[in-house]
């Protein structure tokens, strides 16, 4: 009884030749597989690198990474019409992928609800369809002035955006324009 319960525990291999041919197997087997499959690979016909337009292959493997533009900052900022025509007038011209036509009030009119800002803020993000106008061929401001256009047009009354210099130079103008007796009313 004893070596039947002995057999019932003991595993396939039974004598050191089966351990000794299992242990080669388990190791030299794995090895032909990942020879053959490297084999398999490689043995495609595939061109070399740039044999097919060696300047072409050239030209892609020192390809820059990212590019810096420089802009004349001294620019004048352009006209809320000019960035309309060349940026906005492709989609909201013609109404294309549910662009408010230019000059549609009814399509304008819910937009304009919402404020100048919103739409400022739909116009340098993105919304929809449209992608973000933002850090693209026009500054913030010049965005800010196709949108005002577009938005005057479409029955609303916001004042164009001025540059920033320009505000803070009609500040003082404005405060020397102002009576001396105003400022002194203000403080208590």
């Amino acid at each position: 009884m004893s070596d039947h319960a002995h057999d019932a525990h003991t595993g396939p291999i039974k004598t050191p030749a089966q351990l000794l041919w299992t242990s080669f197997f388990s190791f030299v087997v794995p090895v032909f597989i990942i020879i053959g499959l490297v084999f398999y690979v490689t043995r495609g016909e595939k061109p070399a690198a740039g044999a097919v337009d060696p300047e072409m292959a050239t030209a892609m493997r020192i390809q820059k990474v990212g590019t810096v533009e420089l802009r004349d900052a001294n620019r004048p900022l352009q006209t809320g019409e000019a960035v309309y025509t060349a940026q906005c007038s492709a989609c909201h011209a013609a109404g294309v992928v549910g662009a408010p036509k230019f000059g549609d009030a009814a399509a304008w009119g819910p937009r304009i609800g919402q404020g100048y800002d919103a739409l400022l803020t739909s116009a340098l993000k993105g919304k929809g369809a449209m992608g973000a106008q933002g850090g693209g061929a026009f500054s913030d401001l010049e965005i800010g002035r196709a949108v005002v256009h577009m938005a005057n047009a479409g029955g609303a009354k916001f004042a164009e955006p001025q540059a920033p210099a320009a505000a803070g130079a009609a500040a003082p103008a404005e405060a020397a324009a102002a009576p001396a007796s105003a400022p002194a009313a203000a403080v208590k």
